[in-house]
């Protein structure tokens, strides 16, 4: 009984260090991020692909706002 109490106190010990250690959260955290940049350079290069209306419209406003600086 002895030698179980002993390894559970040891695999207790061991649990317990892996729960507390946060070494490696803010790698995943900065990997989260790149991510989601990673997925809105793809949505917004498919927004602006030469075949989409919805790219075609946002060029053509951007288009009419540097126009309306300009004076034209």
């Amino acid at each position: 009984m002895k030698k179980l109490t002993e390894l559970y106190t040891k695999c207790s010990f061991k649990l317990d260090g892996m729960i507390r250690n946060e070494r490696g959260s803010q790698t995943l955290e900065w990997i989260g991020i790149a991510a989601v940049i990673v997925i809105l350079v793809g949505v917004i290069s498919q927004a602006f692909a030469d075949d989409t209306k919805i790219g075609n419209a946002v060029v053509e406003k951007i288009e009419g706002m540097i126009d309306s600086i300009g004076g034209n």
